[in-house]
């Protein structure tokens, strides 16, 4: 056995620095106003949904800590104002999805000390407008007041180089409940009903019979039998008057 080349080469071996995580990003951190530049390692580990839905926001949670040996320090002068963390997670794949946002408090800033991470997890929010498939990336970090107001802006020295992390985005409503009540189809129904004929018409006879009103027989007299009885009643009258007349009177 050769053992004074095996041991050598084990100590190599051992000597050698472990590889990096893969969710180890670093960052090319800039201070403006100084334009100070400092190298910052940070291990980023980020909490993705499962699913997502369309039109539904998305929270993604963000953890980080440093690197030792290669923190991020506040610089000599110190930080004005209240100063916040502003991380930001990078979304591929996803159609008009291509971040995710949140913040959080460092704590206390000391001048020229080590800027302190949050401790709780930070929420990056954003809202699927698309379904699909794609991918999820720690991306920049900021310091400062506000958004807009970046005291230190941490911009990744290699997109692709952190762990990435799935994401599928569903699209909402695209299966109906089963609990839900079916609409019915009404494309075939009209829009009135026929009305029902009128019975009435039928069992209800009629005032005047078959040839009343030209003869003047059977059921109810019409104007022309009216006005011959009329007629009659008045030469009845007439002569029953003139008889009394006629009749000679008694001494």
């Amino acid at each position: 056995m050769r053992l004074p080349l095996i041991l050598p080469l084990a100590v190599l071996l051992f000597a050698m620095p472990a590889p990096e995580s893969g969710t180890v990003a670093a960052y090319t951190c800039k201070t403006t106003g100084t334009n100070e530049t400092q190298i910052v390692k940070m291990d980023i580990k980020l909490t993705v949904p499962a699913t997502a839905s369309v039109g539904r926001q998305m929270t993604i949670g963000w953890r980080g800590s440093y690197v030792e040996g290669a923190e991020l320090r506040a610089p000599a002068a110190g930080l004005d104002g209240e100063v916040n963390l502003y991380a930001y997670a990078a979304v591929s794949g996803i159609d008009r999805l291509t971040s995710a946002t949140g913040v959080g408090s460092p704590g206390l800033i000391v001048p020229g000390a080590v800027i302190p991470l949050p401790r709780e997890t930070v929420e990056l929010r954003t809202t699927p407008r698309d379904p699909g498939t794609g991918t999820v990336r720690p991306a920049s970090v900021n310091f400062g007041p506000t958004p807009q107001r970046r005291l230190i802006e941490c911009e990744l020295q290699d997109k692709d180089a952190p762990a990435s992390y799935p994401l599928t985005v569903t699209a909402a409503g695209t299966a109906q409940s089963p609990d839900a009540p079916s609409t019915p189809d009404t494309s075939d129904t009209p829009d009135t009903e026929a009305a029902p004929p009128d019975e009435t018409a039928e069992d209800t006879p009629t005032a005047t019979p078959t040839g009343g009103a030209n003869t003047g027989g059977g059921g109810e007299a019409g104007p022309d039998g009216r006005a011959l009885v009329l007629a009659g009643s008045l030469v009845l009258a007439a002569a029953l008057t003139g008889l009394r007349l006629r009749r000679p009177s008694r001494p």
